[in-house]
């Protein structure tokens, strides 16, 4: 694999679209962590200002953040590779715009454990979840070793992608013509090239609400969820049980509105519960 040089240990992506109340708290858990060895690229395809006049504050202070204003909105996947084009890092690690990293020594603990581990190509860990205020509702850890994590990689996104950390090398882009679930797509595509791991500690305050593009779009969602179960088929276990899963996500896609939004945060949470590691799972 070859060796970074001259660049940060760790480029940090992070995609934004209309969400200058959330990102403020997403950029100071970056520039809070002891690791120091980062830059974090800033893709931002709002459609005002709102969220440039955010980041500036930080971006003056601090030069490891690189803000990019790009002129034409673009699917998540797009606005990623736009940002994993301008990295430098050994390491790539994500981070949603609504979303903060709870942990002050996630950057370290990963890139050491990926330093020590050459046969890994990427690692995650567990989420705090929050709702729409930020008050704590649960805590959820993923899967652990590489072999419990491939029992359920069908299932469920293996790896939360905000507490992800990837070689670059290794990594390639994001599918762009998946509008929705290209993280699901990406880290079952590194899974196939190397082995994968969840730290079992808490990484990200996680932010579960009706403004996330997971809710908004969850009828395309579903479609594209059948596109990667069957793309992915003979890599991972389960192929029968996650399209029987998919088609039960199916039908909730068709429920009018109003019983969605109802519904749609604790869905999440049992499916999240579900696909974790077992006997994790905190709820408040």
């Amino acid at each position: 694999m070859a060796k970074n040089t001259g660049g940060p240990k760790v480029s940090i992506l992070m995609a934004t679209y209309n969400r200058p109340q959330f990102i403020g708290a997403s950029i100071k858990s970056v520039i809070g962590q002891t690791f120091g060895d980062w830059e974090l690229i800033i893709s931002d395809d709002s459609e005002n200002d709102a969220t440039e006049k955010a980041v500036e504050f930080f971006a003056k202070k601090d030069k490891r953040v690189r803000y990019f204003h790009r002129p034409a909105k673009g699917t998540i996947a797009n606005s990623s590779n736009f940002a994993l084009a301008q990295a430098k890092g050994e390491y790539v690690a994500i981070l949603d715009d609504d979303d903060a990293w709870a942990d002050p020594d996630k950057l370290g603990k990963q890139s050491k454990f990926l330093d020590d581990h050459p046969d890994c190509g990427g690692c995650g860990g567990g989420i705090i979840t929050m709702d729409e205020r930020g008050v704590e509702t649960g805590r959820i850890l993923k899967p652990v070793t590489d072999h419990v994590i491939r029992q359920v990689a069908l299932f469920a996104n293996p790896v939360a992608n905000s507490t992800g950390m990837f070689r670059r090398a290794l990594g390639g882009l994001y599918d762009e013509s998946l509008p929705q679930f290209a993280d699901w797509d990406f880290w079952l595509r590194l899974g196939t090239k190397s082995k994968l791991y969840n730290f079992p500690e808490y990484f990200l305050n996680y932010r579960m609400w009706g403004g996330t593009a997971s809710f908004a779009n969850q009828r395309q969602n579903v479609d594209l969820a059948f596109v990667i179960v069957r793309r992915y088929r003979r890599d991972y276990p389960g192929f029968t049980k996650a399209m029987l899963l998919t088609s039960l996500y199916w039908c909730y896609a068709r429920f009018p509105l109003f019983v969605r939004r109802t519904l749609n945060t604790s869905l999440s949470r049992a499916k999240k519960y579900l696909f974790s590691a077992k006997g994790s799972v905190q709820p408040l």
